[in-house]
């Protein structure tokens, strides 16, 4: 037990309360800092990382929906009805890639 618990077990003198008290704010801020403070700034870091690799990898997917949806409006005749037609190609195919992504992930959060 630190010592200025053992000094409220046992009553303390008058004279030393204001000592205790210093010890017990001092002994808090300290405690603060290492178990709060310290902890925090490093999931801080690694929450930056993980936001801006997730806002690259979106960037990411956009371009290559939109260089599919691009491709596809070169390769279809054309028309009204085939941009369409690639537009919807292109919603199915980045709906396929995002299912996919979710069930990964979901399979690998269950294993551990």
């Amino acid at each position: 037990m630190c010592p200025a618990v053992v000094r409220f077990i046992v009553m303390a003198d008058p004279q030393e309360i204001p000592q205790i008290t210093t010890e017990l704010v001092e002994m808090s801020r300290e405690y603060l800092r290492e178990q709060t403070l310290e902890p925090a700034k490093q999931l801080g870091k690694a929450a930056g990382m993980g936001v801006g690799g997730a806002i690259l990898m979106s960037i990411g997917a956009v371009c290559l929906a939109w260089g599919l949806y691009y491709g596809l409006t070169q390769l279809l005749p054309d028309g009204e009805w085939w941009v369409v037609l690639a537009r919807g190609l292109t919603a199915i195919a980045a709906a396929i890639a995002a299912g996919i992504i979710g069930w990964r992930i979901s399979v690998d959060s269950q294993q551990g």
